[in-house]
């Protein structure tokens, strides 16, 4: 195990799910029902997209060169910064 990955992987999904919507929509099912039934909820939730994308992220890496990964997370990056882009202005 790469201690400098998971760190990387943490800090990114922490940073990147800090104030989202997805978070103030738990802060607030939290707020009104079983706390320990919405973070067993939210905690499958999140570890179910991410074992997806784990899967999909190694099946690509076992089919694509290096150079079209590399714009994979160009494409990533562009639509973090579209959202964002998107959410300021329709506020």
């Amino acid at each position: 195990m790469d201690i400098a990955t998971v760190a990387a992987a943490f800090g990114l999904i922490f940073l990147a799910e800090l104030g989202d919507k997805t978070q103030l929509a738990i802060l607030a099912m939290a707020a009104d029902r079983s706390p320990i039934s919405v973070f067993l909820g939210a905690s499958l939730a999140l570890l179910a997209s991410t074992t997806i994308a784990v899967a999909l992220g190694a099946l690509a890496k076992g089919f694509l060169p290096e150079g079209a990964l590399r714009w994979l997370r160009y494409g990533a990056g562009a639509l973090f910064i579209g959202f964002g882009l998107w959410t300021i202005l329709r506020g």
